[in-house]
Order: C-alpha cells, then structure tokens, then sequence
C-alpha cells in the first residue's frame, strides 16, 4: 500500500518524536492530551495510547500545560516535580489566527550522575528556602509580602509603591480602607520591606477584645494583679512586639480611656503592666487600621485629637474593589488557584457571564466577599468552569437598576443587607464567624442585623 508524502511526514514526526531525547506532550485548549511520546511514557509509568484523550492534570503530576493551553502565556525554564525529581519544563502555547487551541510541553531529564547532583542541590535549596520561610514566619508572625497584593490598576500599582518608600522609614502609618480591602496584607507588607522585618510582628484587634481586658492585653499585667490573672503574669502586646512591628487593627473602636494610655505609650515609649509600679521601655513601630471616620469622631469627641494626629504621620488609602474593576478578574483567578490547591478541585476559571456579572457587582465586601464568593461557587460548580448557577443567590439577581429607580443610600442599604444574609448562610447562622468573615466587630454586626431586620 502507499502512503501520501503527507502521511510519510507524519510517521517520520512521530518516530523522531517518540525517540527523543526530551519528554514531549501536546494537549488542546481545554487541556485535554492529544500526543505524548513515548520516552515520557515510559519515564512517568504510563501506557501511551490510554493516555490519549485524557486531561493532563489525570496523567502527569504537577502539570501547568492546560493552565497554558487557557491563558496562552508560555512558561519556560520551569521546575516541575515529576516521580521524585525536579525537572526543567518548557511550555508553549499554540495559536491559531491569534486564539490560544493548545500548548506544547517538554521535559529535559538525563539520567546521570551529574543531573542526579544537581536534581538534590534543587531540592536541597528548596528545602532550606521553605524552612527559613517557616521559621521567618513562626518568629515574626508576618505571613504575607507585598507580592502578596494581587492587582494590575493604577491605584494598586501606586499604593506598591507607597508602601515601599514609607515601609523603611520608622514612622507611624495608618491605613485606611472599607471593610476586606485588605488593610491587615499591607500592614504585613510594610513590616517585611523594613528594617525590622526579622522582629516579631504582632496584632491586636482592639474591636475584638472586651473593654475590660483590651489594658492587660496590650500592656500585660502581674502576677496577682487581678482575681484569675496567671501566676507570673502575661506580657501585653507591646512587650511581644518588641523590638518589631505593633498593628492596630480597628482602632476607631478603641473606648476614650484606652486612648489616653495609648497615647502616654506613643509619647513616652514605655508601658506599665497592670498592677505593675514600674514602666518599661518598648522598640514598636506602631502601624494602625481603621474603617471608620476618625475626623469626624475627633469632632464628635469621640477620638482624641492628639491621638490621631500621632497616628496619622502617613496615610494609606486602600481603595475598594468597585474603584478597580480591572483587578476584580485577576483577583477572582488567584483566589481560584488558592481554592483549589486546598480543596483538590480543579476548576479551571469562570465563563464569561460569571465575568461580566462580577465587573457589575458593587462588591461592599470587596476583596473578602470576593474571596468568600469564589469559594461557594467552586463548591457548588458542577463542571470545570464556573457558571451563574453556582453563583450565591444574591449574585444571581439584576443588579443593575435603572438610573433614579432608587436612590444611592437604598441600593447601598439593599446590597449591604444581601451580603449579611449571604455571610450567616456561609457560616450556618454562626454571627461571630460571619462577622470575622466580613472583617466588622461582633457589635456592630447585631446592630446591622437589627437595622435590617435580618435574623
């Protein structure tokens, strides 16, 4: 029988391929593998025609190639741990009149002494990198980086760089911003770029803590200072953060006597424990977050003047999510990829009308409520793609309304309200968890909850 030049084209390919030295695999635009040769078969344990058809991610461990085959980004150079080694893998997508249809990958493996060497130096160095990580975070406290801030607009491009200039001085920043935000990762942020970032880094949520025992928790206290405090006493937060970084968080809740003693530390750089005659001396850089107006609760007299003027060296202004709709897809991707590597899914984005219906949002939970969404619908999707039906409820609905059919506080009031509802659905009625979801105070929660009349 003769075969077409075409066809002899073909085999040639095929052989060559197949005896290669490098591992190659070619999957289409939903990653689905369509060639694989056969000295990857052979080095991964696999049969080669039973792979055919099959998704990339159910053949080869640790693969990237239908997150390639999707984005049309190539990756090249990169480890992958395949069968107990590091590999170096190439990724590449291909296109067809300028739309990504797949990805072709290879592998560079040689069964030598000398890769074997450098194989465990890799892992040795990955090793040592995550124990010092570990380490680095256990002893300062401090988890996240400014890489950790995920957005591509002007205004987070800006506040990078803002970070980066206020975080070496050792003045007092306050950081502002709506509830979820994010103001806590930019505090971390800052601590990681300074001088101290090998110092503990320490967080108080002064919204959280009861009003009787906020004084011994930031000052600690001595031993019989009080009926049940512990024997040999408590260090307060500022003793811990020594040295470090004090963050703290909701400040506008702290109640006017605090604030005196507060501002005494600031001024003196010195704490008393509680039932303590004698102060001691603190290295802090004190970073502080709040949501609320403090202009206007100075002028309510309802936060001292002083004190904020101490707090408010440098001003951080966080934007909301509805002021950067641009970062809400890349920002919708990364928790995505965070959700699936904890649950095991694989979800591999979200359609288009999932997309549109997000850029809509007014999102008064921002980056949380992001987060938090996300995660319902991974659990809910039925598929590999995210759609409408695994949207939360109140995601589902119109929201745009035509322009004067409510007013600016009523749309507000209405999006507010559903997000309550949606955040004591998530947490089965748990109103002290719903409330750490939403980043608000247990208090002002049942105020919230009353006001709406949300049970």
């Amino acid at each position: 029988m003769l075969i077409t030049e075409n066809q002899f084209k073909d085999e040639l390919l095929e052989t060559v391929l197949d005896n290669a030295f490098h591992c190659v695999v070619v999957v289409d635009a939903s990653g689905v593998i369509t060639y694989i040769n056969k000295a990857y078969c052979d080095f991964i344990k696999v049969n080669q025609t039973e792979s055919i058809g099959k998704h990339v991610t159910d053949v080869i461990e640790n693969t990237r190639m239908h997150i390639v085959a999707k984005t049309g980004k190539e990756e090249i150079a990169d480890l992958q741990y395949i069968e107990g080694n590091y590999m170096i893998a190439d990724r590449i997508p291909i296109f067809r009149n300028g739309e990504s249809v797949g990805a072709v990958g290879t592998v560079t493996y040689r069964d030598t002494e000398e890769w074997r060497t450098m194989n465990s130096h890799i892992k040795n160095l990955l090793t040592e990198l995550e124990y010092y990580r570990n380490v680095q975070e256990e002893n300062t406290g401090a988890k996240y980086s400014l890489h950790d801030i995920v957005g591509k607009s002007t205004q987070i491009m800006v506040m990078k760089d803002r970070i980066k200039k206020v975080a070496t001085s050792e003045v007092a920043v306050l950081i502002r911003g709506e509830s979820g935000t994010g103001k806590e990762l930019f505090a971390h942020s800052i601590h990681q770029l300074s001088e101290r970032s090998n110092k503990p880094f320490i967080k108080v949520n002064c919204g959280a803590i009861p009003e009787q025992l906020l004084e011994s928790e930031l000052f600690g206290y001595e031993e019989g200072a009080f009926t049940g405090a512990k024997k040999g006493g408590k260090l307060g937060k500022f003793q811990l953060a020594d040295g470090g970084t004090l963050l703290l968080d909701e400040i506008g809740d702290m109640p006017m006597h605090m604030q005196v003693k507060l501002l005494r530390v600031l001024q003196e750089k010195e704490v008393e424990s509680v039932g303590s005659v004698k102060p001691v001396k603190v290295d802090v850089r004190v970073l502080a977050a709040t949501n609320k107006p403090l202009e206007k609760m100075v002028e309510e007299q309802r936060f001292r003047e002083d004190l904020f003027y101490r707090i408010n060296v440098i001003q951080i202004n966080i934007p909301s999510l509805r002021e950067r709709p641009e970062d809400i897809e890349q920002l919708s991707q990364h928790f995505l990829q965070k959700i699936n590597k904890r649950t095991g899914r694989r979800i591999l984005g979200m359609h288009e009308d999932v997309t549109r219906r997000f850029t809509k949002h007014n999102w008064p939970g921002n980056a949380r409520e992001l987060e938090n969404v996300m995660e319902a619908a991974v659990h809910m999707c039925q598929g590999e793609w995210i759609t409408q039906d695994a949207l939360p409820d109140y995601l589902k609905e119109d929201t745009v309304m035509a322009l004067g059919a409510k007013s600016l506080k009523e749309i507000l009031e209405d999006t507010e309200k559903r997000v309550l509802q949606a955040a004591l659905r998530e947490h089965h009625g748990d109103k002290l968890q719903a409330a750490k979801s939403l980043g608000i105070g247990k208090t002002s929660l049942y105020d919230k909850l009353k006001k709406y009349g949300v049970e």
